[in-house]
């Protein structure tokens, strides 16, 4: 079986785990200040926060920022549905506009239409699949509602655009570490950031609104990062350069291989770098094709095949979105991990060839 994902820890990061088990102290210990510090710098921001998981990222970073109670935050149907959770569950509601149909990232244009007709008290930019969203036009657009641009880089750890990693591009960035990411802590999230003062608030809405060891200035919850989950994340961010590497070689060569299939690649704008946490071709025979791969044992995603519009907790939600409807019907995500081999990619290619002829 080639299956879709395949986490790899290594020795590095059992033998760093043992030293915290070791050491006792489990909770929020020096492993974790470590980590946040390495992380913002990776992304070239200065203050890292780290979370429990990456929704609670994203929910401490609206209460950081007092998005709550009628306010309305734009973002991306087509998007895991964490993304529309941690709004709600901030207490504020999600407005959706509709992807690009190229990159499936929420389409500037799109959104801007939106809040030609609705307010809009933030933009949550989702960089699906490990490929950038359009920062540039987000931010101008951001800019001119004079609201904050947030990231949801849970699935874009390393990510470029223009150059620059995603995360701290926008005012704030979200991460992710769950095990299927491109690294992982097992669970776990980060909160990246240029802002002082917002880092502070996150920092301390995750751990009960603590100011002091028995001060609580606000309400809050016990978001925390483990030191256990600390250690795991700094040897996997020693190694993420090689996974991204990895990921883009074979992504390289499903493209390649797939060139003559009728099915569409990923796309790569010239100004982004992407970084594959998926590999995601479209077919409008996506079930079929799908299928096809697991009886030739080739494990196969569908990311995501309903949009959060149409989820049974959002029937209270209005959006126009078509294009985002059609790709949730067409999309099928590929093997592209670092331990897939260039044999294994091969019989890929071969198998959707034989199929599409």
């Amino acid at each position: 079986m080639i299956p879709i994902a395949d986490p790899e820890l290594g020795a590095d990061a059992k033998a760093r785990v043992e030293e915290v088990l070791d050491s006792g102290m489990l909770a929020d210990g020096p492993e974790v200040r470590a980590f946040e510090e390495s992380f913002a710098d990776y992304c070239s921001a200065d203050h890292g926060v780290a979370t429990s998981n990456g929704t609670t990222a994203l929910h401490a970073t609206f209460e950081a920022l007092d998005i709550g109670a009628g306010d309305r935050v734009l973002t991306t149907p087509f998007s895991f549905i964490a993304t529309a959770n941690a709004i709600r569950l901030a207490g504020a509601e999600p407005v959706f506009a509709d992807i690009d149909p190229a990159t499936y990232n929420l389409d500037p244009d799109a959104a801007r239409e939106v809040t030609q007709e609705e307010d809009i008290d933030a933009i949550v930019a989702v960089h699906l699949y490990g490929l950038p969203a359009e920062l540039d036009a987000l931010g101008d657009l951001a800019d001119d509602l004079d609201i904050p641009l947030i990231e949801d880089a849970a699935q874009a750890h390393g990510a470029t655009y223009n150059g620059e990693r995603v995360g701290a591009i926008g005012d704030v960035g979200c991460f992710s570490f769950y095990p299927t990411k491109n690294m992982t802590t097992g669970e776990g999230g980060m909160v990246v950031t240029d802002d002082a003062d917002l880092a502070d608030d996150v920092a301390q809405f995750i751990n009960h609104g603590r100011s002091d060891t028995y001060d609580h200035a606000t309400v809050g919850h016990n978001f925390r990062l483990t030191s256990m989950a600390a250690a795991i994340g700094q040897a996997q961010l020693e190694r993420l350069p090689d996974f991204i590497e990895a990921r883009r070689a074979n992504a390289a060569r499903l493209t390649e291989g797939l060139a003559e299939a009728p099915v569409t690649v990923p796309t790569e704008p010239d100004h982004t770098e992407h970084v594959y946490h998926q590999y995601t071709i479209r077919t409008a025979d996506r079930d079929e094709l799908a299928d096809v791969l697991s009886d030739h044992d080739i494990g196969a995603g569908v990311y995501y095949p309903t949009c959060i519009h149409n989820q049974p907790a959002y029937d209270d939600v209005e959006a126009t979105a078509p294009t985002a409807e059609t790709t949730a019907d067409e999309v099928l995500s590929l093997p592209v991990h670092p331990n897939v081999t260039a044999d294994e990619i091969d019989r890929i290619i071969e198998v959707i060839t034989d199929y599409a002829t």
